[in-house]
């Protein structure tokens, strides 16, 4: 199987070779721009990912093909827009500088909770309260739900906190990084109060209403709809399939919740926690960053100079709101840490470095994948795809939602982010149709924050994709190999559909269409693995 595995990567490397070959003898700096070629380094990153199972060197090679395409294969001029425009104006970008520090507190955090004994405190809590597997993969869920003010909050938070839970239930830490991503932008897109209800109503042009437009647009999202239905249809019905239940079957007979050799977090599994601790001790923490980020995006949207709730969110920072947030929580936890003698002073800032350690694959991957979407944008990857979609809005008028949203899946797939996609497509959607269509603007616009989520969903350089791996301290290749299946599957029915949509311009109808073809398409997918796998599968 190795053998196998190495020789498709060669033939990989040989093809990814031949189009840089390709690239350099037919094309120029300038020729290449807001083309398809603007859309080469991300697929190149992403196949080499998906085949190498080597995510680091995989975003690299994207980010240097970036640059030749960019450079015109000149050398000198490779070398300063790899670096100094790409990785280094990524680190020094404030709104990414903000992320990481939010990045390295929540580490810093969950190593805290680990360390006074919270987390040891909360699994007991939850084998008592919690006693099925079924029930912690439900608790999961909706925890995920509720936490809907941000998907990065959402990813590191379910995490930290139901991790205990769900390792003593024997779930794979693929299954856990899959219900983590799924309740994370997918919740985050129908949430009006939320940061990604206040980027998508920045993003809309001219005199409109923005909040009112996303609210509008909630019942017609099909994606998250159906995501959220999904999760709890397959938990219900123990309709897994495909790799994910390979890692399940793994973690219930063999008790090994990672399946592949590959571990990155395993080292966390052996630290040396306390076992008298509370579980005061770890709500407490969790409730304070939750306040505190709230309060930190309202904040940096004004809030305390005049503006109101709404104007709050709308016009909210989500890196400075969840930095400022998450550092205040911090020093609260340090304080009631310190006055209960949970650890001294020295004890606590021993963990800042083991925080930071344990934050820095996901890190690095965010640093690659953001250098590899500022090749894109270099490139006028967002050029090319609106002049493909102003092409294709004055024919099959009834289709376009359809067509839009495929359109948002493969540019988020292959750009990494929804919210980039909501900036290229929702002023094309809103402007082409405000005056002529209401009705289909509402339809297409919601295609566009679908599909964005959808490919954002399935990426493996989405920024939250990786934070989800990072919060269930999973292989991130696992993460990406075992949620596609299931993310493709939600893509397909709400494809058909936007095209039931796009005709019947209802949207009761078009949501019973959707949710019927979904729980009948798992009937047959459960029967399936029955076959496959006897009576293993029923334990």
């Amino acid at each position: 199987m190795k053998k196998k595995s190495n020789i498709v990567s060669v033939i990989v490397l040989i093809v990814v070779v031949a189009v840089l070959v390709i690239a350099a003898f037919t094309t120029d700096a300038k020729s290449v721009q807001k083309t398809f070629w603007a859309l080469v380094p991300p697929v190149i990153a992403i196949v080499l990912a998906l085949v190498t199972k080597e995510v680091y060197s995989s975003l690299f090679i994207g980010i240097v093909v970036g640059g030749l395409l960019y450079s015109g294969f000149s050398f000198p001029g490779t070398i300063k827009h790899v670096f100094t425009d790409g990785i280094v104006a990524q680190l020094t970008d404030a709104y990414n500088v903000g992320i990481l520090i939010f990045l390295v507190i929540l580490g810093i955090m969950v190593c805290l909770m680990n360390k006074s004994g919270g987390s040891a405190a909360f699994g007991r809590w939850a084998q008592k309260h919690i006693k099925t597997k079924k029930g912690a993969q439900f608790a999961t869920i909706v925890l995920g739900i509720l936490i809907f003010i941000d998907d990065y909050f959402n990813c590191l938070t379910v995490g930290s906190v139901m991790l205990p839970v769900t390792d003593r239930f024997k779930i794979s830490r693929a299954k856990l990084a899959y219900l983590i991503d799924a309740t994370a932008a997918p919740v985050c897109i129908i949430a009006p109060i939320s940061s990604w209800a206040a980027a998508v109503s920045g993003f809309v042009p001219g005199n409109q209403n923005g909040i009112a437009l996303f609210c509008s647009c909630i019942p017609w999202n099909f994606y998250a709809l159906f995501t959220i239905t999904f999760m709890f249809a397959i938990t219900a019905m123990q309709a897994d399939y495909g790799l994910m239940e390979l890692h399940e079957l793994n973690a219930t007979t063999k008790g090994d919740l990672f399946t592949t050799p590959e571990r990155p977090y395993a080292e966390a599994d052996k630290a040396k926690l306390k076992e008298d601790g509370k579980l005061f001790d770890m709500l407490i923490p969790v409730i304070v960053l939750v306040i505190c980020c709230v309060i930190g995006m309202l904040w940096s949207g004004g809030m305390f100079s005049g503006k109101n709730f709404v104007e709050a969110f709308a016009n909210s920072d989500a890196s400075v709101g969840l930095a400022v947030g998450s550092f205040f929580a911090l020093l609260i936890t340090l304080v009631i840490y310190m006055v209960r003698r949970v650890m001294n002073f020295t004890e606590f800032m021993a963990c800042v470095p083991d925080g930071f350690a344990a934050m820095i694959a996901p890190i690095l991957i965010l640093t690659f994948a953001w250098s590899l979407k500022g090749m894109t944008d270099s490139l006028g990857a967002s050029v090319y795809v609106a002049d493909l979609i102003k092409n294709s809005a004055s024919s099959l008028m009834n289709l376009l939602p359809f067509i839009i949203f495929l359109i948002a899946v493969g540019l988020s797939f292959a750009t990494g982010t929804s919210w980039g996609t909501f900036g290229i497509l929702i002023p094309i959607v809103v402007t082409a149709f405000k005056d002529t269509d209401p009705n289909l603007m509402i339809i297409a616009m919601s295609a566009c924050m679908a599909g964005a989520v959808c490919g954002d969903h399935c990426s493996p350089i989405s920024d939250t994709t990786i934070m989800a791996s990072a919060g269930a301290q999973c292989y991130h290749i696992n993460h990406v190999n075992t949620q596609l299946p299931y993310a493709m599957t939600v893509a397909a029915i709400s494809a058909v559909t936007y095209i039931v949509a796009g005709f019947s311009r209802n949207v009761v109808v078009s949501l019973v269409f959707g949710f019927v073809v979904l729980i009948v398409l798992l009937y047959f997918l459960k029967k399936r693995e029955q076959k496959k796998y006897g009576a293993a599968w029923a334990d």
